[in-house]
């Protein structure tokens, strides 16, 4: 066996943080910046990455700096103004300190005494967010990977709520009962599509999703979801949760919550409030209110790695009664006795799908801490601003068709004479901008997504003009290879 050389404070412990995260600074700061994304091919990336994963002895500093260069330069560029394919944000630089701090901490969210401070952090900002989102003093939550997660908490904790209290069956103990394939999950017809997972995941299917029509903002219709409500009754299936979207991902669009929520409250109806995009308005001074109603959700999805800024994952489920995490309550000897938790021991495991998670909640304390609420909102309302701007220089343009008028930070259109899906590969592929396709009722479009509040409106300008551009060529080739 070959001699091993000894190992210590280089790689381990607080002595050697500085060197390393030296290095980051390095890589970051020679990350290139004059392009959206390289351009590279999948093809030519697994060339230029080729190379021992594990080589028999560790390289040194100098290599893993080239090394780790080629990454950097191949990667997308959250912070470019023409990156606005989805919804990536620039990271907020006190967010980047606090993720490296959580990450030399290594705090496993599941116990306690695995996170003492970092327990009692995350439930205090778990109850600022319930305040923020007007839900009940008994609300509580807890920080998850992301608004699928989140989603699927919401509807696992529905699902089995509708079947104690309509059925007086315990899913917890027993499962599902035989005939669970009769529930039904209510959502918009672009409504995120971690509503059709979670359906799955649950045990129901695909079929226990029931899309409900929008108007022509991409908003749920009422009449429409009382009509489908009541049609489902009708075929004696059973209704149990409707899914209200604040922000979807493609338009933006905030769905009626309050007259949602007087439907679910009148039909006996879980609702869950995906606020993953659009809860960062609750910052806003201008437009919180465009969030009236998510104060009588019974859960709320938000993520904070889309309009907060924060490093991917940060999220997190609030639900309005705490007392319902009970349905997924679960205790082990080494972990989380039931006798620490009547000594009012905060072991969070007992409210998550998981069991270790990050110490993600020091991202956004950290950013709130700095930033402060007036300076936060502002930058989300910068983002309400662009898509406005955005918007009104695409309604001018005859070149461009806007599907929708904008919310929030979302902006979906196409170029009249077609290549709406050929437009956004070629400017990826050319490393100039890094923009949205999605399809609309069947037609292929093109979508801004804006969520950085450095991006100004002029920069907006060069890149529709860029779209534009490539539009335009792209026509004439086709037309002369024609």
């Amino acid at each position: 066996m070959p001699e091993i050389e000894p190992f210590g404070a280089e790689f381990f412990g607080s002595g050697g943080y500085g060197r390393w995260l030296a290095l980051a600074e390095q890589v970051l700061a020679e990350a290139p910046r004059a392009q959206a994304y390289s351009g590279a091919t999948p093809e030519s990336l697994a060339e230029l990455l080729d190379g021992e994963i594990c080589p028999e002895r560790g390289i040194g500093m100098a290599a893993l700096r080239q090394r780790l260069a080629s990454i950097t330069a191949n990667s997308i560029q959250p912070w470019h103004p023409r990156t606005a394919a989805h919804l990536h944000t620039p990271v907020l630089l006190p967010a980047l300190a606090a993720e490296a701090v959580l990450a030399a901490l290594n705090q496993s969210m599941d116990s306690f005494d695995q996170a003492p401070a970092a327990s009692v952090l995350e439930q205090k900002v778990l109850h600022w967010l319930c305040r923020l989102a007007g839900l009940p003093q008994a609300a509580g939550g807890t920080f998850t990977a992301g608004g699928t997660q989140s989603n699927y908490m919401g509807l696992l904790l529905a699902r089995d709520h509708f079947l104690k209290r309509e059925m007086g069956w315990d899913a917890r103990e027993m499962g599902l009962p035989p005939d669970a394939g009769r529930m039904r999950f209510l959502c918009s017809e672009v409504a995120h599509f971690s509503v059709e997972k979670s359906a799955i995941q649950l045990g129901l299917g695909l079929r226990a999703v029931v899309k409900v029509p929008c108007d022509d903002g991409f908003r749920m219709r009422t009449e429409a979801l009382r009509a489908t409500i009541a049609a489902l009754r009708a075929e004696g299936l059973w209704p149990a949760v409707v899914v209200a979207t604040a922000g979807t991902t493609d338009f933006g669009s905030i769905d009626p919550l309050a007259e949602i929520a007087g439907i679910a409250k009148d039909e006996g109806l879980w609702l869950h409030v995906d606020a993953a995009y659009g809860g960062a308005l609750l910052l806003t001074q201008k437009h919180a209110g465009r969030l009236a109603g998510v104060e009588r959700a019974d859960s709320v999805t938000m993520d904070f790695h889309k309009a907060f800024f924060q490093p991917i994952s940060c999220s997190a489920f609030l639900l309005a009664d705490e007392r319902r995490f009970e349905t997924i309550r679960v205790y082990a000897d080494y972990l989380n006795t039931e006798s620490r938790e009547a000594e009012g021991i905060p072991d969070l495991v007992t409210r998550s799908v998981l069991t270790t998670r990050r110490f993600d909640a020091l991202k956004l304390w950290v950013s709130l801490q700095v930033l402060g609420r007036a300076r936060f909102g502002a930058m989300v309302e910068k983002l309400v601003m662009l898509a406005e701007s955005a918007a009104d220089w695409i309604d001018a343009h005859p070149a461009l068709e806007l599907l929708a008028r904008p919310e929030f930070g979302a902006v979906v259109f196409r170029f009249r004479a077609g290549m709406n899906e050929e437009i956004p590969r070629v400017l990826f592929e050319q490393g100039r901008a890094v923009i949205g396709h999605t399809v609309v009722r069947g037609a292929p479009c093109m979508k801004l997504t804006l969520c950085n509040p450095v991006t100004e409106p002029a920069d907006l300008h060069e890149l529709l003009c860029a779209i534009v551009q490539c539009g335009e060529a792209l026509t004439a080739a086709a037309s002369v290879a024609d």
